[in-house]
């Protein structure tokens, strides 16, 4: 997405296999937000891509490992200058183990250490920082099982109390996994001078199994990181149940391959909402629009919002729901090319998404292709909510 004018960078070191949300989630963020972000990883280039692992918390004191999506460099490490980007972000698993033994990435750690500049390292991101001997008399958290190394390296080490514990020194904000990017996220741009305003909305996400992986956390996450309250529901299942979710990548077939992803918990009970008392509806895409478009009470939900004029989101599958709500009629409305006969037929005007990552907005209406187009996504939802990020000087275009 275009910077929008604001001069804030920020550089992500990144490697193969780091957490899939803890890249994606803040890279994608803080682009809606109106900032730049550079994603560079030693020994690759612009357009090279990084194998990304997801993490499942297991009964058995430990964690599993999946594949996740490919996460694709948009710059080359051999090429940045260190001294023009205004903060760092590091995500997490074991792509920091074998960075941190990298010197040209430590150095790197070192020059935004030194300058105090706002660093965000998540999971095992502050192995980097430790090997970098940065954290002496710093106190921060990380995964748990960092705590030995990060003590033995001088630092004051917050045993975390939950997956989405955070902590904040100075410029440093640290956090446990990607379950607390909200708060994570919210301490970053605090770091870099931003401010929010028009938070105080309430956002309801309309979920089911197997809806695409960064379609509903990148979103989800990126609303909470501004200090929305966001629910998210699904028919049949009440609070504190879970849903699967599906990652869908590219990767040389005539269609996208799908994969399992994480789980998301679930805030509140679908049959207990009042959807009156919430000020906007976000529908992800992937598998779980299809069989929700044939849920009665999910129709009348999405047919509440859309004649109530609040603002709608919805991505890729997403609009075969409200196609089958039949809430397209007049309206300019894109999707995942799959989806254009449901778009077609249900009486909207077909806007090619040329490119994929391309959205649109059409009064209190924000649709987009694929989860490439986060930023726009957000970017235009925040817009119609009147939420608004800015880094409070001239030139900085608030959103």
């Amino acid at each position: 997405m275009a910077n929008l004018g604001c001069p804030k960078k920020i550089l992500m070191l990144c490697g193969d296999y780091m957490e899939d949300l803890e890249a994606m989630v803040p890279f994608q963020a803080l682009q809606a937000f109106g900032l730049s972000v550079d994603a560079v990883c030693p020994g690759k280039k612009s357009g090279d891509i990084c194998r990304t692992v997801l993490y499942r918390v297991s009964p058995h004191q430990t964690f599993s490992e999946d594949r996740g999506h490919n996460f694709t460099l948009n710059a080359t490490f051999d090429e940045i200058d260190p001294s023009t980007y205004d903060a760092l972000v590091i995500p997490g698993a074991r792509a920091p183990e074998y960075l941190a033994t990298y010197e040209s990435v430590v150095e790197v750690a070192k020059h935004f250490a030194k300058s105090r500049k706002p660093i965000a390292s998540i999971c095992h991101g502050s192995l980097i920082l430790a090997a970098g001997n940065l954290l002496q008399g710093r106190t921060l958290t990380g995964f748990p099982t960092l705590g030995p190394v990060l003590v033995t390296a001088g630092a004051h080490w917050v045993q975390p109390e939950t997956a989405a514990s955070c902590v904040v020194d100075g410029n440093l904000i640290s956090g446990a996994t990607y379950e607390g990017h909200g708060d994570y996220i919210r301490h970053f741009i605090k770091a870099l001078g931003g401010t929010v305003t028009g938070s105080n909305k309430r956002i309801l996400f309309l979920c089911g199994d197997y809806m695409e992986d960064y379609e509903i956390y990148v979103p989800f996450q990126s609303l909470q990181a501004l200090g929305c309250h966001v629910d998210t529901i699904a028919p049949n299942m009440k609070v504190g149940d879970r849903c699967y979710t599906a990652i869908h990548e590219f990767e040389g077939d005539q269609n996208f391959s799908e994969k399992n992803g994480h789980e998301i918990q679930l805030t509140a009970t679908f049959k207990d909402i009042d959807a009156s008392s919430y000020d906007g509806l976000v529908i992800p895409g992937g598998r779980a629009p299809e069989y929700l478009a044939q849920d009665q009470d999910v129709i009348k939900l999405v047919k509440y919002f859309m004649d109530a004029g609040k603002p709608i989101a919805s991505m890729g599958y997403g609009q075969q729901i409200l196609a089958a709500a039949d809430t397209l009629k007049g309206k300019k409305c894109t999707a995942y090319p799959a989806v254009k006969v449901n778009v077609v037929l249900a009486g909207a005007t077909w806007v090619e998404p040329q490119p994929i990552n391309r959205c649109f907005s059409d009064g209190n209406l924000v649709t987009g292709a694929a989860w490439s187009g986060h930023p726009q996504f957000i970017a235009q939802f925040m817009s119609v909510l009147g939420v608004r990020v800015c880094f409070g000087f001239a030139g900085c275009l608030c959103l």
